[in-house]
């Protein structure tokens, strides 16, 4: 890490740790804001119950975008075994529970082969995929059913790291287009009991890692308090 000016204008690659609850088209309009600048934009969105690395670009930098989508990510998170809801983590309410008193350590490894390596996975409803033009996510909370199309998605890695019934913690190593959400989903089903994600983290996109990122409020703090050279803040 070093310290030098940023120029925004020009183009940066700021590395946010996206906060619990909020969107990541809501850290890019923090950001937009703050900086006076209107080309921001993201390489990959986060839902709103996931936290971690969020890659934002400026300026310039804007070009680069598809090219971070298309690197490879890492996540960590934890999913509970045993009940469902319908957007497969805690947007929405449980809606359904089977006894798990029958599942072994062995009968949860035993599965995990099958979703990893190039598989054709199914986005969630609650998702942002558009059907005919309309976001996927505005279907579901209408109650009205959709049919999306399965993609291929490349699991590179897929370990259960704990694993304390009913709670389950994970890690995955993915290709761009993969939906953690819909990991979660089909291991459930697999299972014969259902799962949900209850809590989910990126730690790393391509090089860039988590440990690299700034925290939001202290990085828009810091910029309030510099002058319009922007010195001394945090550059990677």
């Amino acid at each position: 890490m070093k310290e030098k000016a940023y120029n925004f204008q020009e183009g940066e690659v700021l590395l946010i740790d996206k906060p619990y609850t909020w969107t990541s088209f809501d850290v890019v309009k923090k950001i937009r804001n703050n900086i006076k600048i209107k080309k921001v934009g993201h390489a990959g969105t986060l839902d709103p119950l996931a936290t971690g690395l969020l890659i934002l670009c400026t300026g310039k930098m804007t070009k680069q975008i598809d090219n971070f989508q298309a690197q490879e990510k890492e996540y960590t998170g934890k999913m509970i075994i045993g009940k469902t809801t319908p957007s497969v983590d805690l947007e929405t309410e449980v809606d359904s529970e089977k006894d798990i008193s029958h599942l072994k350590v062995e009968d949860l490894q035993n599965q995990i082969s099958q979703f990893q390596g190039v598989i054709q996975q199914i986005p969630p409803i609650y998702s942002a995929v558009k059907v005919n033009g309309k976001r996927v996510y505005k279907h579901a909370r209408k109650g009205e059913v959709v049919e999306i199309d399965p993609r291929e998605v490349n699991i590179k890695l897929f370990e259960l790291t704990d694993i304390s019934l009913p709670e389950v913690s994970f890690r995955v190593i993915c290709s761009k287009g993969t939906y953690i959400r819909s990991l979660v989903r089909d291991f459930g089903e697999a299972l014969g009991t259902g799962a949900y994600l209850s809590e989910l983290r990126r730690t790393r996109i391509g090089n860039f890692t988590i440990d690299q990122a700034l925290n939001l409020e202290g990085f828009i703090q810091s910029i309030q308090s510099s002058k319009s050279t922007y010195e001394n803040i945090p550059q990677y």
